[in-house]
């Protein structure tokens, strides 16, 4: 396809077709500065409006706005008054319908949880464990002063804690400018991208007595938002230039109330002294772990391994801790913005909007973004979540549908337990709390989140609930075949002579659970179903370990791993949606290099069929068995491959090494 035959489509009258052609020859471009790829890109936004992708065709013109080239910029702006009500470069200024008064009160009714008991729990077990553990060094070290060893645990704790609560702003500063070029700017151009948003700054921080928090633009089309500091007069609030062009005004003005929550509620230092605590602990951890390992005393040694011991369980510990408490925190933001703009929705809107404007991003480049990778804690969304929400939200016009991906954010037992690992809530949780605030109100409900709900509860429980205890056992089933092997070579070596089971059962159970696990993960694939991303992200049913089998049809739109040129994992798009395939050679890292090196450059562009394992967690992907081109070029992955290689050769080594050991 080239970009002559996208203007010939376009000519004829034949959009849809111009349309792919040029998505295509956009995608394949190397130099976005290049004539022919402004030149896809200005018939793109045509083509766009052609079809009647009114909004598509707004924010790819939003974008050429900000070219800099100078005749495009010139070209675009006078586009831009061809397009039918171009919500995302004329912001509505007037309350739209779907909205209440802003500053009535808002019961939350449980959702997160107490943010003043999460906060203060948190940061007094923290505060706690890192005290204890601090102590103990001095003490183990020989102070014979027991109050001086008191006051030395506590001046470095404090000393500790306050420089990094103090400094960390300075070094965010740098970091912003270095990785990023943030742009600060006064309130009066944020005012210009979208005047709600002023009206709101200036209301919170006149309500609240706060200075006007330092307001930064990264030029970044990825949206996102975030708010870092030390105090709440000296807040930073950053966002990428994305936010403007794929949110209206009314919801880029929820998300500044977000984040404005953060700082009224002293988010960013909370979070900072927190995750400071739990930085000392692995610090010690560390140390003493080094120490213990040293010559000298063996008492001391014994008593540093002990505290290298406890201080590594105290970091897993604080981890979680921490983890829980960056997901309530965002809870009482988004609480705090539908309370403060009555726009519940707008929020919603706003969180499905990011996540498809991440998603669109994504696909116009080869490479992810530094950005969304390096401030991913931080932002109002984790990009990881993407990939259901905006795939939804791309194809859909039907608000029921794009509520369906949230079913298994809400209902399925995986989602709880993947959301422990997770700085934010789930979406769809997220947005099930923003309904609820919307009901309150006495508005209706965005995605038709009251019927989505409804459906929710009419799954079948069994099915949800039936495996998932046996399933979270087989996830583990590597580590309790270990162990269980373990106790049986104890076992049987306290009542027999085998010494060599002491060796051997562990690597015999390892081996075990690696095939057992891979039985489980790895089903027949040979009725694989033809089907389509968007169906499979709407399962509520999906698991991340029971593999489902299935065969799309799609085009290659670059790969999958984060920032690295090598990668040998893809990313596959279809007319629904967009999902990441997991390559595995059978010759192990060494094949995947190559492959990502030599072979995967070559397939970008390339129309395939895909045939894998699906799998849900927080991010969906696919565990991919076999990828043939249209030009018939074939690929195979070994993922069941390498777990029954694996999984045998451990079971033989163990078996070897009990018969070499009892022998000797």
């Amino acid at each position: 396809m080239s970009l002559q035959s996208g203007l010939d489509a376009f000519n004829q009258g034949r959009y849809s077709e111009a349309v792919e052609i040029l998505e295509q020859v956009s995608r394949n471009a190397v130099d976005q500065n290049s004539s022919d790829y402004l030149s896809a890109q200005m018939w793109l936004m045509k083509a766009y409006q052609g079809t009647g992708q009114i909004e598509k065709a707004s924010i790819l013109c939003q974008r050429l706005m900000m070219s800099d080239n100078p005749q495009v910029r010139s070209w675009a702006e006078q586009a831009r008054q061809t397009l039918p009500q171009a919500p995302v470069t004329q912001p509505r200024t007037v309350p739209p319908d779907g909205r209440a008064a802003a500053g009535v009160k808002l019961a939350m009714g449980g959702v997160g949880g107490s943010l003043a008991l999460a906060s203060g729990v948190t940061i007094t077990l923290l505060f706690g464990m890192v005290f204890a553990l601090g102590l103990s060094l001095v003490f183990i070290l020989g102070s014979d002063n027991p109050v001086q060893g008191l006051a030395i645990a506590i001046t470095i704790t404090l000393v500790f804690n306050l420089a990094a609560f103090f400094l960390s702003p300075y070094l965010m500063d740098l970091t912003q400018s270095w990785l990023y070029q943030t742009r600060w700017v006064e309130l009066a151009e944020v005012e210009s991208l979208s005047p709600e948003t002023a009206r709101v700054i200036q209301q919170v921080c006149q309500q609240k007595n706060l200075k006007t928090p330092r307001l930064g633009i990264i030029n970044d089309q990825n949206p996102t938002a975030f708010t870092y500091g030390s105090l709440p007069n000296s807040a930073r609030l950053v966002v990428s230039q994305g936010l403007f062009t794929y949110l209206d005004d009314d919801e880029v003005a929820t998300v500044y109330a977000h984040e404005l929550g953060h700082i009224v509620h002293w988010d960013f230092a909370v979070m900072t002294v927190a995750s400071t605590l739990v930085q000392i602990c692995y610090l010690i951890y560390s140390t003493a772990s080094r120490f213990g390992r040293g010559g000298g005393d063996s008492k001391i040694k014994d008593a540093m391994q002990t505290a290298a011991l406890v201080a590594y369980i105290f970091y897993i510990v604080g981890t979680y801790l921490l983890l829980y408490l960056s997901r309530t925190r965002e809870y009482f933001a988004d609480h705090f913005a539908a309370e403060t703009t009555g726009n519940p929705n707008g929020l919603s809107r706003a969180l499905v909007k990011i996540a498809y404007g991440i998603l669109e991003e994504g696909q116009r480049t080869k490479e992810p973004s530094r950005l969304i990778e390096g401030t991913r804690a931080l932002g109002i969304y984790d990009p990881k979540a993407a990939a259901s929400t905006g795939t939804a939200y791309r194809i859909a016009s039907d608000p029921q549908k794009i509520g369906r991906v949230f079913l298994w954010d809400m209902f399925n037992p995986w989602g709880w337990w993947m959301e422990l690992n997770s700085t934010h809530p789930l979406t769809g949780k997220r947005v099930r709390a923003l309904s609820t605030y919307a009901e309150q109100l006495g508005l209706p409900t965005e995605f038709d989140m009251g019927r989505v709900i409804g459906e929710g509860k009419s799954l079948n429980r069994s099915r949800l609930y039936g495996n998932f205890f046996l399933d979270v056992v087989l996830y583990g089933a590597e580590t309790i075949g270990f162990l269980a092997g373990l106790v049986l070579g104890v076992i049987v070596l306290s009542s027999s002579s085998h010494t060599g089971l002491i060796f051997g059962a562990p690597l015999i159970g390892l081996g075990v659970g690696i095939l057992i696990k891979a039985l489980v993960m790895f089903p027949d694939y040979k009725q694989a179903a033809d089907t389509d991303i968007l169906t499979l992200m709407s399962d509520p049913y999906a698991s991340p370990l029971r593999g489902q089998p299935a065969k799309l049809e799609g085009q290659l739109i670059g790969r999958g791993d984060a920032g690295y040129k090598f990668g040998s994992d893809l990313k596959i798009q279809d007319r629904s949606g967009m999902l990441y395939l997991h390559y595995a050679s059978r010759f192990g890292p060494i094949g995947n290099f190559l492959f990502g090196m030599k072979r995967v450059q070559s397939l970008l562009g390339e129309q395939v069929e895909a045939v894998g394992w699906f799998r849900r967690g927080v991010a969906p992907w696919m565990d991919l068995i076999q990828l043939q081109s249209e030009n018939g070029t074939v690929v195979n992955s070994y993922h069941r491959f390498w777990s029954f290689i694996l999984g045998g050769g451990v079971i033989i080594l163990g078996v070897a090494l009990t018969i070499f050991v009892s022998n000797s």
